[in-house]
C-alpha cells in the first residue's frame, strides 16, 4: 500500500506482518517510464532474490509486466525495470535517519535491514505481489 508507506505479508486474507516501506523519490502514481523515480503499481509475481546485491537482500519484481510493456509501447518509452523489495544500502551515502523517514529509492520497496531478514524469510520466487496505491 503505497500512499500508506506500508508493505503487508499476508497469507490468504489474513496479514501475518506490516513493514514500514520507502518508496521510488516520487512515488504519486505508477510507473510509467525509466528515470521517473516511481514504485509500479499492480500485480506481479517475486521474480528472483540477490543475497548480494548493493543492498542488504534484494528480492525481485518481475516488472514490467505484458500491460506495462503495452502501455510503453504505446508510448514510445522504455518502461524501466529491476523493481526491488531491499534492505538499506550496504554502503550508504545518507544518515539511518534518512533513509528510515523519507522516500528513497529510485523506484524499488525498501525496508530496515532486520524487516527484510523477516520477509526473506517468509517469502519464496514465485508468490504473487500486489502493489497498490
Amino acid at each position: 500500500r503505497k500512499s500508506e508507506r506500508k508493505l503487508l505479508l499476508l497469507r490468504g486474507e489474513r496479514v501475518l506482518r506490516s513493514f514500514d516501506v520507502a518508496l521510488g523519490l516520487s512515488p504519486t502514481g505508477p510507473k510509467q517510464r525509466e528515470g521517473d523515480f516511481r514504485t509500479p503499481e499492480g500485480n506481479y509475481r517475486l521474480a528472483g532474490r540477490n543475497p548480494n546485491s548493493d543492498f542488504f537482500l534484494a528480492i525481485q519484481v518481475d516488472y514490467p509486466g505484458p500491460q506495462d510493456l503495452r502501455r510503453a509501447s504505446e508510448e514510445g518509452v522504455d518502461p524501466g525495470g529491476l523493481i526491488m523489495i531491499h534492505g538499506q544500502p550496504n554502503e550508504p551515502k545518507r544518515s539511518p535517519e534518512h533513509y528510515a523517514t523519507r522516500d528513497w529509492t529510485d523506484s524499488c520497496i525498501a525496508l530496515s535491514n532486520a524487516d527484510m531478514v523477516d520477509v526473506w524469510l517468509r517469502t519464496t520466487t514465485g508468490i504473487p505481489i500486489e502493489i497498490r496505491k
